[in-house]
């Protein structure tokens, strides 16, 4: 974990989907540096573990359990929480699903779940914070994937939400700027101990695969992220909105010069 330095001493950070993975290691750092965090998700019991993980670690954190589909659920789970550790100065919006599947076999249902819980959960939590969050140096992200600028095959339905997400950031960065808000995004690429690893890429196989896909040859951590979303919502990116910051090992450039730069021709 990263060390305490206190630069988020006094903040509040509220953090969907904050239970596992990216999310949960954004909120540890976040915490380790003198946040006061909220993680929140569907299940009650992964939030209060998450919470008591943060708090085992000696930070202060509180849970809530809400679907990111339900504005009304997600506006008593900040309620709940400004009680207990203040207004939010952060919020992160994280909660996503994802698996592979054809376009010719994905049903409407199945294409519906991604767009309701990627973007229509992002704004969702957005537009609650924004009551809330709504004075000068106010920070918000969006957790968004390379699926949202460049396509993949069998991810037809992430493409179409996560296009939406990088959209939605930068509306609301222009909209809600002159209310000193700064929306911003982060497009990881893969995470190690991740479910979204752990569904792209189940075996050795595939992770080789992915990993020779990135040109620095290997998977990002948790921490990675934690360290992006820490450089967004602090002091040196004051300047930065509507920005998506792609933190992926260089994945988005693609490998077709991969067999090349291994053996560069001769003169």
């Amino acid at each position: 974990m990263a060390g305490v330095d206190g630069m988020f001493q006094g903040k509040t950070a509220f953090i969907s989907g904050g239970t596992s993975g990216i999310n949960l290691g954004i909120a540890h750092v976040f915490a380790a540096r003198g946040a006061r965090v909220l993680v929140f998700g569907r299940d009650a019991a992964k939030a209060r573990a998450a919470a008591n993980s943060i708090k085992e670690a000696g930070g202060e954190a509180v849970a809530g359990s809400a679907d990111v589909r339900d504005p009304k659920a997600i506006d008593t789970v900040f309620a709940n929480a400004i009680e207990e550790i203040g207004a939010p100065d952060i919020v992160v919006a994280g909660a996503a699903g994802n698996f592979m599947a054809p376009a010719s076999s994905l049903s409407p249902n199945g294409f519906k779940a991604i767009v309701d819980i990627d973007l229509l959960g992002t704004f969702n939590v957005f537009r609650a914070a924004y009551d809330v969050v709504r004075k000068p140096g106010a920070s918000l992200i969006a957790i968004t994937a390379p699926q949202g600028a460049h396509p993949l095959a069998f991810q037809a339905h992430v493409c179409a939400a996560k296009a939406g997400v990088n959209m939605l950031i930068k509306c609301l960065a222009l909209e809600w700027g002159q209310a000193g808000i700064r929306v911003n995004g982060i497009a990881p690429g893969p995470i190690l101990g991740t479910e979204g690893v752990d569904r792209m890429a189940p075996t050795d196989e595939d992770k080789a695969y992915w990993a020779k896909r990135t040109p620095l040859r290997r998977f990002g951590s948790t921490l990675d992220i934690a360290e992006a979303a820490a450089y967004l919502v602090g002091p040196s990116a004051g300047y930065v909105t509507g920005t998506i910051l792609d933190c992926d090992g260089g994945m988005q450039l693609g490998d077709a010069s991969a067999d090349l730069l291994r053996a560069p021709p001769r003169d």
